[in-house]
């Protein structure tokens, strides 16, 4: 399943790409014909709280989400019901959050000098995006986020 965010909602984006799923999001920069064009052709959903969009898209036959709630688990909670999707644990943390792209295993040796030397120190496994190259590893942030994933499973 593949998803469409409009420029509001980029910290959903974010932590759609974090549970693992493909999730296209749309900058500043591209118009609103862009964007369904975009849907369209990748056969993605369109997520937005943009009432003229809703209808522009929903009048050429276009999957949409509606966001109404400014609270982050509640909109994860309505993308993932309305569509039907299950988080599934193996591919959590397998996407970029910046650019979208699966990331990659990369030993310990190949991030040397490119995380910082503590980081480098106490942990082991590591992930790049072979995209835009940013280096992930499982540090202090990871217990919030499986925190928010449990939230979002409970609520």
């Amino acid at each position: 399943m593949k998803l469409l965010c409009d420029q509001m909602l980029g910290t959903l984006a974010k932590w759609l790409r974090l549970l693992g799923f493909d999730t296209f999001y749309a900058s500043s920069d591209i118009s609103d014909d862009e964007l369904l064009t975009i849907a369209e052709k990748e056969d993605r959903i369109l997520i937005t709280r943009d009432k003229q969009l809703i209808l522009r898209a929903e009048k050429i036959g276009l999957r949409v989400t509606k966001i109404e709630t400014y609270d982050l688990v509640m909109q994860i909670k309505k993308v993932l019901q309305e569509n039907n999707m299950i988080i599934d644990e193996r591919n959590i943390l397998s996407r970029c959050s910046n650019c979208n792209t699966l990331l990659t295993k990369v030993s310990k040796e190949e991030v040397k000098g490119l995380v910082p030397p503590k980081v480098f120190e106490h942990h082991e496994i590591f992930w790049c995006c072979p995209n835009c190259n940013k280096i992930y590893w499982l540090g202090s942030h990871y217990e919030n986020m499986r925190e928010m994933i449990q939230k979002i499973k409970l609520s």
